[in-house]
């Protein structure tokens, strides 16, 4: 077996998989079911099932508010996600991270730093890209000055080459990658695929980690069969859809594939960390 490089440490754990927390359709948006204790309710449970399940952290989206804001998202919105996140920090003492579809980083920074949380992920960071919103432009600079002004201890996750959009020009994800980290101040990178639940192309992942001195993580398509594949050239996972029932992102957490999934990823720990 070939060793590579060592894993870089992602908030002072190696490899660590981070669950996704889905939020149920947020007041405002036009799924929105009328009861606030429902979302909350939804996302307690599929933290349990994620926890119970061995995952070494949680990432808070609000997956149901499609179709998705540009960024601004509403007061009403941002109320609730905040009472999701303040109840996650009160039961779980593990990591928990943030994202504000599609790309409002500046409401995450202040959601993750009044609630205690960990890190924010932010879809577009820097540059410019094409999405189902339309323009999306990076936000690198209000995030960092905001962090600055609330003297917040959260990090920013940065993703490159974005899932769900494309470049507006000729910006490789190298070039991105590079200006994520040396101008907009990122404290880790993620790669994707093209979509939700889209297995990332293993050479883009090795082509970023290898020009950049922070962590890089995997954020969507993981599962536990082709994880063996990104797991030496990655310093952490975000996964989601793999852990649903029947493997439907729409669907809850299922307690029983996450352990499945984490089992893999002791296996695999056991041969790169030994």
């Amino acid at each position: 077996m070939v060793f590579l490089e060592p894993a870089r440490p992602v908030l002072g754990l190696r490899r660590p998989v981070f669950g996704m927390v889905h939020l149920r359709p947020l007041p405002g948006s036009p799924r929105y079911g009328g009861s606030e204790e429902a979302i909350v309710e939804a996302a307690l449970q599929d933290a349990e099932a994620l926890v119970g399940g061995g995952v070494d952290g949680l990432v808070v989206e609000n997956f149901g508010d499609v179709p998705f804001l540009k960024a601004h998202n509403p007061q009403e919105a941002l109320a609730a996600m905040e009472r999701v996140l303040r109840e996650l920090r009160r039961r779980f003492s593990c990591p928990i991270g943030v994202n504000v579809l599609r790309n409002d980083g500046p409401a995450a920074m202040e959601l993750a730093t009044a609630c205690g949380a960990e890190f924010v992920r932010i879809n577009v960071y820097v540059g410019a890209r094409l999405a189902d919103q339309g323009i999306l432009e990076g936000c690198a600079p209000e995030v960092q000055r905001l962090r600055a002004r609330l003297r917040s201890p959260v990090r920013v996750f940065a993703d490159v080459n974005v899932k769900h959009s494309v470049p507006l020009g000729p910006y490789g994800v190298e070039e991105e990658a590079r200006d994520a980290v040396e101008r907009g101040l990122a404290d880790a990178l993620i790669v994707t695929g093209t979509a939700t639940g889209q297995a990332t192309e293993l050479a883009e992942l090795r082509r970023v980690r290898a020009i950049v001195p922070v962590p890089v993580l995997v954020g969507s398509g993981l599962t536990a069969e082709n994880l063996p594949h990104f797991f030496p050239y990655a310093d952490g996972f975000i996964v989601g859809t793999c852990l649903k029932v029947d493997g439907r992102v729409e669907a809850p957490v299922e307690q029983a594939r996450v352990a499945r999934f984490m089992e893999a990823v002791a296996h695999l720990r056991t041969l790169y960390e030994a």
